[in-house]
This record gives C-alpha cells, structure tokens and sequence, in this order.
C-alpha cells in the first residue's frame, strides 16, 4: 500500500511513495563506496530535459535529483527533446552529440529514461528491434570504464494521444519489452508509470510533467538509487 510522504525541496512539494514496490531492489548507491564526487547521467528525452517545467534549470528532475542527492554528487542532464531509444526512429539517441558528451562524463550511475518517443507511429513501426536496441544500449553503458551502476525507467503515463505519442504503445509494447530486458540484463527499474498514475493534474499538456510532477520523478528515482 502506498504511503504519501511530503517533502520540501526548492520551494516545491515533492511526494515520496514509500512503501511502493515499483522498483527492482538493488544495491543503493552509496557515498561510502566512491572516492571524490560521484556522476550520475540522466539520459532520456524532453521528460528528463524537463520541456514544461516552469524555471526548467532549477525544477527539472535532474537538478532536483541532485539536491536531493547532495554535494557528493554530480548530476548532469542528457535529456534531448524527441529522442528515441530506436536506432531506426526519428531522432534515435546514439546519433546524437549528448551521446558522445554522456560517453566521456564517465558517469558511476545512469539513470535511463528513453521511450516516449518510440510510441509515435512513424517510430514504433521499427518496434521489433526495441528489445534489442534496448540492449545494445545497456551494453554500452555497462562496458564503459567506470563500470556505473544503471536503473532503467519505466515512462510516466500519457494521459492524451498528442503528437503520435500514445498511452496504448507505451503501456501495452514498451513497458513490457523494458521489464523483459531489465530482467535479462539483471538491471533494476524504476516505476515512474505507476508512481505518477492517476496524476493528469501535474501534466499539463498531458505528456510532460510540471515542476511537481518533475519534483516527484525526482524524488522517486531518488529512492531507488539510495535503495529504499
């Protein structure tokens, strides 16, 4: 059962749902065991780049993530509006310069939030190769030198179909070729779809979350990494 747990951070009200099971357990990332500042990547689209979030430099999930993190932490946004997980779609990440700049950050944690954009149809008509496209990116991430510690998000749910991107894609192909991969590549995952369901308030073009919607990505992938 859900337990809502109110927290203030930057003048925000940030919603922790503790007691929720949408995340594989896993190792937390700990200070202790890093030497120095410790870099976390967050990697994903217009979600994570925060497209909507009123004063985007200081409430995007990111930004938020590394106040609640602390100063030990580095944590940079890789997030590129209308990227794609697919190598085949639109705008597919690898190809991109944040890809290259995310490579030499050498990050010890990478939190993976690409997905989105693949549900659009002139995405998802590449949709058989997303398990495996998926993986070749896990791949990459785990074979960098630094060796970091990856979560995998699940998507925030779309409450309106707009601009291809759909609900029925996201929740009836993507999450489950996600939840496949994480298991295979023994990657924990984090449930954004569920912690911030039955939330439309906090979407205000229905796709993208506001500032409290941001505040509460944060915080949950903040419990996952710290492993509560």
């Amino acid at each position: 059962m859900k337990r809502l747990v109110s927290f203030a951070c930057s003048g925000l009200v940030l919603i922790s749902l503790a007691g929720c099971s949408s995340m594989t357990r896993r190792p937390a990332l700990r200070a202790a065991d890093y030497r120095g500042v410790i870099r976390v990547a967050c990697v994903g689209d217009s979600i994570t780049f925060g497209a909507g979030v009123e004063n985007r430099e200081t409430n995007c999930y990111p930004v938020v993530l590394g106040k609640l993190l602390g100063s030990r932490f580095e944590v940079r946004n890789f997030g590129v509006s209308g990227a794609t997980l697919l190598r085949q779609g639109d705008l597919p990440y690898g190809k991109l310069g944040q890809f290259d700049d995310l490579t030499r950050f050498d990050p010890q944690a990478i939190v993976l939030a690409l997905r989105t954009n693949d549900s659009k149809p002139q995405n998802w008509k590449h949709g058989a190769d997303f398990a495996d496209d998926l993986r070749a990116l896990l791949d990459h991430f785990a074979g960098l030198p630094s060796k970091p510690k990856i979560w995998v998000c699940l998507p925030p749910p779309v409450y309106e179909t707009k601009w291809g991107i759909n609900e029925a894609i996201l929740s009836g192909e993507i999450i489950p070729r996600i939840r496949q991969v994480a298991q295979e590549k023994n990657v924990p995952t984090i449930d954004l779809h569920q912690a911030l369901g039955d939330r439309p308030q906090y979407f205000p073009d229905q796709i993208h979350p506001n500032a409290v919607g941001a505040g509460m990505m944060a915080m949950t992938v903040f419990t996952a990494l710290k492993g509560r």
